[in-house]
């Protein structure tokens, strides 16, 4: 079924990666952004090798995405749209967080977005194009037990104000955004442990979801909903936006 009816393609013609591809909000983007005409490049840790549309993708390397963007650039001769949605999960009191898993934490969620928004300019300076990071409301508001997590969404917000007001002063046609969900019905929860509980003691991932949203009143995304939120960004009808860290996250962060 496809994510949005009785609508014009609106990005026939131009060339997508997107990171975290193999799943969630990363998998939802990139099938919107071919959906609406988009030739989209999926990139993600979790591929074995690189194959046709899938590039393997660690974020955390440079030489990783030195070789993607050479691969789209490549066959497609042009960059227009880098969605960058990889990230983990973590949760642990903060005297509790250990300094590896601290910098663990770190090198995926703000060294990856870095190294997304570096090469991502590097490929759009001269056409032009947009990019979108996926940031977090736990980076707008902090979550409790999870400083590591908080602090390196925070770290991404700042980042796309950072490079769009750079890009903007240099006169560089390159729009830098981040887009901060709230809770999303991802695998990205299975890493808590307060999660896997709840899913023994539930049953199933949705039961599990359906409790923490009576137990707490806020309700959860689907990647989806999050993806048509991402498709506007780099959409032309945003095509004066940048620097902007939209929450979507039904509220919860008024």
């Amino acid at each position: 079924m496809p994510y949005l009816t009785g609508m014009n393609r609106t990005l026939d013609g131009r060339v997508a990666l997107v990171t975290g591809a193999a799943s969630g909000i990363g998998a939802a983007t990139a099938e919107l952004l071919s959906q609406q005409g988009a030739t989209t490049y999926r990139a993600d840790l979790a591929f074995s090798s690189s194959n046709g549309g899938e590039l393997r993708l660690d974020v955390r390397e440079e030489a990783d995405w030195e070789q993607a963007i050479a691969t789209v650039l490549e066959h497609e001769g042009r960059l227009d749209i880098l969605v960058h949605s990889a990230g983990i999960a973590a949760a642990s009191p903060l005297a509790d967080t250990s300094l590896a898993e601290w910098r663990r934490v770190m090198a995926t969620n703000l060294d990856g977005a870095f190294l997304a928004t570096r090469h991502g300019i590097r490929a759009m300076r001269d056409a032009g194009g947009a990019i979108v990071l996926v940031g977090s409301v736990s980076g707008i508001q902090p979550s409790a037990g999870a400083a590591a997590y908080s602090t390196s969404k925070a770290g991404v917000g700042m980042l796309a104000r950072a490079a769009a007001k750079e890009c903007r002063e240099l006169g560089l046609p390159v729009r830098v955004n981040a887009i901060s969900p709230g809770g999303v019905k991802t695998s990205l929860w299975e890493a808590m442990p307060f999660f896997r509980d709840l899913v023994e003691k539930h049953g199933s991932s949705e039961a599990a979801f359906a409790a923490m949203e009576a137990h707490g009143g806020d309700r959860f995304a689907e990647p989806e909903q999050v993806a048509r939120a991402i498709l506007f960004l780099v959409s032309d009808s945003a095509s004066h936006v940048t620097g902007v860290e939209l929450p979507v996250d039904d509220g919860y962060t008024l």
